[in-house]
């Protein structure tokens, strides 16, 4: 008897999902846990595994087509004793788990067997990272294991890279057609809602650089490491922040309300050979310079190799674009959709300005601050961009490790 086998729920926020290539053909015989697709949502390719064992009958979706959840994308046949397959990603049944820390106080009571809920992206992760599901206790309400509960638990390990996508063109005489496909479509989809939904205006401003370019040469020789400007400016940007939460907020359309988040998710664009990619440095007001320094390694090396986790670019509150080692003096950057505001940071070179009513040479740096002008007023803009140069040009005033 066939069976039809839904796109699952891939990730929290994921409606949607492009079949970037099939690892299978029809008349297959595929294994339980066998990959079978690379699916692209979010930026990220996610290597999905078949929750079933049996024979593909039919492929309901092509390649480079974007699905929604809970659409068809292959019929098939059942065979052997193949796991349940669950509406939302497949059902495993598993040993029940001990919650950490509570093994000796408060032993759990023992049950035959206990029912995990993943989906499919999330059991494979947590084999690449030889993480035990039994030993998880989900955060979600409903009980379903997420991949920020995998990766919590893996204590930051890496997942192996994951196949880059790769472009196709068709050449013809004097033109050359590119397929709008893969990161590139997102990128398309991402920035046509950002100036369709959100009436943007710009507020540019130079700061004095100077006293944290000394303070970089300091910590870098006690850091012995590599450390750049941008955990500085991601330090004075939270300050900034707390004092005016407006700009670290959503808006819900739904309930038409302005979500202010009490926490800081910083999001820094990386540019990568298939387009520029949005990575997320989770709780950075609770990271010192080291940590910020090197989770934004990690992070941009994970985004140009295409190995980043759906929760490595999902739940940003805010975003810095870097503009500075490209040039320019001047941006419009566009603001990352639901977010409210963007920040771009420009390069910092010496230049004549006054003090005290003398000529003197300071390391001085553009900024453009984009926002919602439904949420944010021009003045709040001003006053906000004034605290953020007051933090960067006194970095005393930051707590920085």
């Amino acid at each position: 008897m066939s069976k039809e086998f839904k796109l699952p729920d891939i990730g929290e926020g994921v409606a949607e999902g492009e079949i970037r290539k099939w690892l299978i053909k029809e008349g297959d015989e595929v294994k339980e846990f066998q990959p079978i697709a690379e699916i692209m949502t979010d930026k990220v390719n996610i290597e999905m595994t078949s929750p079933f064992s049996g024979k593909v009958l039919k492929l309901a979706a092509k390649e480079g087509e974007v699905v929604k959840v809970g659409q068809t994308i292959l019929v098939y046949e059942e065979s052997g004793s193949a796991g349940a397959v669950h509406e939302r990603g497949a059902v495993e049944k598993h040993a029940p788990a001990v919650q950490e820390g509570h093994e000796a106080s408060h032993p759990p009571a023992i049950q035959s067997e206990v029912t995990l809920r993943a989906t499919p992206a999330v059991r494979k992760r947590a084999r690449e990272l030889g993480v035990d599901l039994t030993h998880i206790v989900p955060s979600d309400p409903s009980g379903r294991i997420t991949l920020e509960d995998v990766e919590r638990a893996a204590s930051q390990k890496t997942k192996p890279a994951m196949p880059m996508e790769k472009e196709r063109v068709e050449v013809t005489s004097g033109e050359e057609r590119v397929p709008v496909e893969g990161i590139r479509r997102k990128i398309f989809e991402k920035m046509t809602l950002s100036k369709q939904k959100i009436p943007h205006f710009n507020y540019t401003d130079e700061v004095d650089m100077t006293s944290i370019v000394e303070a970089r040469e300091l910590f870098s020789k006690k850091m012995e490491g590599k450390l750049t400007y941008l955990p500085f400016i991601i330090k004075a940007l939270i300050a900034a922040l707390s004092e005016y939460p407006k700009l670290n907020a959503t808006y819900d359309e739904k309930t038409n309300e302005i979500v202010l988040k009490r926490y800081y998710n910083i999001g820094i664009a990386v540019a990568t050979e298939q387009g520029l990619i949005v990575p997320v440095i989770h709780d950075a007001d609770k990271k010192g310079l080291k940590e910020l320094s090197e989770e934004i390694e990690q992070l941009a090396t994970k985004a140009r190799s295409g190995k980043l986790s759906l929760n490595e670019v999902q739940g940003g509150t805010f975003t810095i674009t870097n503009v500075g080692p490209i040039g320019g003096l001047f941006s419009s950057p566009v603001i990352n959709y639901p977010e409210v505001a963007i920040l771009a940071t420009h390069k910092i070179e010496k230049r004549p300005v006054v003090r005290d009513g003398s000529l003197v040479i300071r390391d001085m740096m553009y900024f453009t601050l984009a926002c919602d002008h439904r949420i944010i007023d021009g003045a709040e803009a001003a006053s906000f961009g004034n605290r953020l140069k007051e933090f960067l040009e006194h970095p005393y005033l930051l707590r920085l490790v």
